[in-house]
């Protein structure tokens, strides 16, 4: 997989807020690399679901959620 492609897919779906296909693609790497038993590229994946879910965070989370 090109991590660096796979990357800024998620991250264009999730700038213009579709975070439903950053989210599916981004599990979508995940599984991929989980079946090639790729774990450095499982543990990228994971942290571009995290900057994701990050991004919903602060865009919909109230501040008392936010602060947490």
């Amino acid at each position: 997989m090109n991590i660096d492609s796979y990357k800024n897919e998620v991250q264009d779906f999730a700038d213009c807020g579709n975070y439903h296909a950053a989210l599916n693609i981004a599990l979508s790497g995940l599984n991929a690399c989980k079946r090639q038993h790729d774990q450095a590229g499982v543990d990228q994946c994971l942290g571009v679901i995290e900057g994701v879910i990050q991004q919903i965070v602060h865009e919909f989370g109230s501040e008392d959620y936010v602060s947490r």
